[in-house]
């Protein structure tokens, strides 16, 4: 699989784009990249967002290009959670509406747990506020928990922590894995610098 606007370049080597990457339930995979390499691009593919690339990409064994918009839908409620690199938080909402919205949508999660996961990330003092009004880092944490809250056989983060301290960092990378590890998940994270700190089962380089 290669971006078609990457085909009559001179593309390095990588692990993605230059040969055939299969990602499994339950394994942690880290994707490096230079700024520019393609990783939000590689996000949207997985994602379904984008089909703008040569060669072939399946999901349980079927090619993605052949799914309609409901199957797709489908497929983005219980089987593939992602955090987008710009996070698409609705602004003029709280830190807590945006991450009852997704909620309501799939009922996967108990507001108690929220409420904890809020706490743990330090924001829950600020739940109310309007997510335009806060920090990056501070919505990077509200992201990570709404992408949380669904059923998911995936969880794809592009730059999660680009914003986070280190101990920021651990919780966010603490409750991600022992979510995943719930489900059975796989998660794919992306990263040009500040990693999620998690143990990687493998890394793939764009």
């Amino acid at each position: 699989m290669l971006p078609r606007v990457f085909v009559s370049e001179d593309i390095p080597s990588s692990d993605i784009w230059s040969g055939v990457t299969t990602l499994l339930r339950g394994e942690m995979y880290l994707v490096e990249a230079t700024s520019g390499a393609g990783k939000s691009s590689l996000c949207a593919y997985l994602y379904g967002l984008r089909d703008d690339y040569e060669g072939k990409l399946c999901f349980n064994k079927n090619d993605v290009r052949k799914f309609s918009i409901d199957e797709w839908q489908e497929i983005r409620r219980t089987h593939i959670a992602f955090l987008p690199q710009e996070l698409s938080l609705f602004p003029e909402l709280s830190a807590l509406q945006n991450i009852e919205l997704k909620n309501s949508l799939t009922n996967h999660v108990a507001q108690a747990q929220i409420e904890e996961w809020l706490h743990v990330l330090g924001i829950d003092s600020r739940k109310n506020s309007p997510v335009g009004r806060m920090s990056v880092g501070q919505q990077q944490r509200v992201g990570i928990i709404r992408a949380l809250c669904q059923p998911f056989d995936f969880i794809i983060l592009d730059e999660p922590v680009s914003h986070l301290d280190e101990g920021n960092n651990l919780r966010a990378a603490e409750m991600i894995v022992s979510e995943a590890r719930r489900q059975d998940a796989g998660i794919v994270v992306t990263s040009v610098g500040n990693r999620l700190l998690i143990d990687h089962t493998r890394t793939l380089k764009l």
